[in-house]
């Protein structure tokens, strides 16, 4: 990773996106709203039809991203697509409220159970591996430091990033950082390493990366600078 591209990935963040008004919704997807929140033997039937369908995108999913694990036992799969379809199908229940009908429903469930199963995979590639949470991982940006070929504006933006990161933030917010954004460690095997939610995390991330900001702009480092402007 170059130190300009690091050091963006330490502070950027997207912006919370509004969302959108209801769209009207298909008969397809009133059906299917209908029928899941009905009594009796229609809802179960809706809820098996709906679960098939979820089991067909997390094994396409899996099979997707196979050839990138190849340290995952073939026999370790269809396990993998089953628990992903079953908690997606939990999450799908739980929000049915949350559907806008932006898109056709199944589309909108069938997007659950990716989710689920990428996660899912996720974990599996973090089993038994380390996850590194000591600052010094910081050091990983300075490794990439600046050369003599390399303008002074950026290794200004490289030494202040590092003092901020150093006397700006709390342990937690340095360990949230480095580990997330230089590390590579997917947030929800940190979240489980930590013991905490997805939704801390995320805090902490937020928070770190606004004391960052504030540290650069007081050295009047803003994000013309960080995007090699």
């Amino acid at each position: 990773m170059q130190p300009a591209a690091a050091a963006a990935a330490v502070v950027d963040a997207p912006d919370a996106a509004r969302p959108p008004a209801p769209a009207r919704l298909d008969p397809d997807s009133r059906e299917w709203l209908r029928a899941l929140r009905g009594p009796g033997a229609a809802r179960e039937e809706a809820i098996a039809r709906l679960h098939e369908l979820l089991h067909r995108a997390a094994r396409f999913e899996v099979a997707r991203r196979r050839p990138a694990l190849p340290h995952l036992r073939g026999d370790e799969l269809p396990d993998i697509a089953m628990e992903a379809a079953d908690d997606a199908l939990m999450s799908v229940l739980r929000r049915l409220d949350d559907f806008r009908g932006d898109s056709r429903f199944t589309t909108w469930a069938y997007k659950f159970a990716l989710l689920e199963a990428a996660v899912k995979l996720r974990r599996r590639a973090w089993q038994g591996r380390e996850v590194p949470l000591r600052p010094e991982g910081w050091a990983l940006l300075a490794q990439a430091g600046p050369t003599p070929h390399q303008d002074a504006e950026q290794h200004e933006l490289i030494a202040a990033l590092q003092e901020a990161v150093r006397d700006a933030l709390t342990a937690r917010q340095r360990e949230v950082l480095i580990a997330l954004t230089l590390d590579g460690v997917p947030i929800d095997v940190l979240a489980e390493r930590l013991g905490a939610t997805r939704g801390a995390l995320y805090k902490s991330l937020h928070d770190a990366r606004r004391k960052l900001r504030r540290a650069l702009a007081a050295r009047g480092l803003g994000p013309d600078v960080l995007e090699g402007r």
